[in-house]
């Protein structure tokens, strides 16, 4: 069977609440990349990218993608802007990797509904369906290019957890 599942896409996509739903499933763990960034840098996403730029916020996380990779049967949530690196976008195309992908709207009104501005910064300063619109453009053929599998992340979480779940299954036989 595959050893770990990885969910990429930008931010409120669903990655961590289906990754803990597919983790619940499969009997695997959970990880969300940010999560453990957190814990390691010992203060929120924005206080760091404060602290150390973008560039050292990226340095962090990829060190935190190439640490989880080590684990086994694992469900990995990753952070919406992981596959700006070529390093982590090289490691996943690897993996059995899922893109949960969603719409502008989609993405806009479920940042509204929870912003949590610590984990989530601003990435441009611009308004929310703009910065989401403008994210999207630039990182649409990253998400697709690393990705095994593209899910509909409109749908609800128990229908994204059955496409991922069908394709995770197939692979694993090595049905691909």
């Amino acid at each position: 069977m595959v050893s770990n599942i990885y969910l990429i896409g930008p931010r409120a996509c669903g990655k961590t609440t289906v990754g803990k739903q597919l983790a619940d499933k499969l009997r695997l763990e959970f990880y969300d990349s940010d999560e453990v960034l957190v814990q390691k840098a010992g203060c929120e996403i924005a206080q760091y990218v404060k602290q150390y730029g973008w560039d050292g916020f990226r340095d962090l996380e990829a060190e935190v993608l190439r640490e989880l990779s080590q684990k086994q049967n694992a469900v990995i949530s990753c952070g919406g802007g992981i596959v700006v690196r070529e390093e982590n976008r090289a490691l996943l195309s690897e993996k059995f990797t899922v893109y949960i992908k969603a719409d502008v709207q989609t993405l806009a009104n479920r940042l509204q509904a929870d912003p949590n501005h610590d984990q989530r910064p601003s990435l441009t300063g611009k308004s929310i369906v703009d910065e989401i619109r403008e994210v999207l453009e630039a990182r649409e053929e990253l998400y697709s290019g690393c990705a095994g599998l593209v899910a509909d992340g409109a749908g609800s979480i128990d229908d994204v957890c059955v496409q991922i779940l069908e394709s995770y299954q197939s692979f694993s036989k090595g049905d691909k």
